[in-house]
């Protein structure tokens, strides 16, 4: 299985240890699935961390060392350059959107215009996702 975490996943997992994101990225972490991500989700990634709401919480050097694991340990494909399947109430999300259609992956994100997408496009929450990871371990 293939998966793209919408960057705020990621942030969330880092914040909160023992949360559905942590638990997501730790699967992830002990192989359970493939991660996939991209120049303009690790970009957009790196950007987050570096606000000053954030930097309070996670250090410059945690945020480059996240970014370094991802860069060595998941898939790092070429960003899409086709339009989305469907696109997301917010724009800024239709690359996420496209990713996961392009790297054939299940988009997890918290974001609720994305997850109002189901119908259309695989996504799932991280506690859904979880639940799915989970079951496939039974």
């Amino acid at each position: 299985m293939r998966a793209v975490l919408d960057p705020n996943v990621i942030i969330s997992a880092v914040l909160s240890p023992s949360g559905a994101p942590a638990r997501v990225v730790r699967h992830w972490l002990d192989g359970a699935y493939e991660l996939v991500v991209s120049p303009m989700l690790l970009d957009e990634l790196s950007r987050a961390l570096a606000y000053p709401k954030l930097r309070k919480r996670i250090s410059a050097a945690e945020a480059e060392e996240l970014l370094h694991l991802l860069q060595s340990d998941a898939d790092v494909v070429q960003d899409p350059t086709g339009a989305p399947p469907v696109r997301s109430p917010d724009p800024d999300d239709d690359y996420l959107i496209a990713l996961a259609a392009s790297a054939q992956a299940v988009l997890v994100s918290g974001d609720t215009d994305l997850l109002g997408l189901d119908d259309d496009i695989p996504a799932s929450s991280p506690a859904d996702f979880l639940r799915r990871l989970e079951a496939q371990d039974r």
